[in-house]
C-alpha cells in the first residue's frame, strides 16, 4: 500500500509492505529521498505506528494522505 502527503509542491510517500507471512516493512520517504524502514512482526503494531505516522506528518503540515492500494 502507497500513501503520499502533499506540502508546497513536495511529497512525502508512506509505504508499507508484506514481506513474508508475519513480516511487514513500513517506509517512509522524505521529500529529499531519505529513507527511514521499520520493521514489523505483528499487523496490529503495524497499524499502530502507522497511525502514529500519519498524524505526525499530518501535524507538521502535510496535507494527505492521498493514494491507493497496489
Amino acid at each position: 500500500m502507497f500513501w503520499w502527503f502533499e506540502r508546497a509542491g513536495e511529497f512525502l510517500r508512506l509505504e508499507v509492505l508484506e514481506l513474508a507471512p508475519g513480516k511487514f516493512e513500513m517506509r517512509v520517504i522524505q521529500a529529499d529521498g531519505t529513507e527511514v524502514v521499520e520493521t514489523f512482526s505483528d499487523a496490529r503494531d503495524l497499524a499502530k505506528r502507522q497511525d502514529e505516522v500519519q498524524r505526525a506528518v499530518s501535524q507538521d503540515g502535510w496535507d494527505g494522505p492521498h493514494g491507493w492500494l497496489m
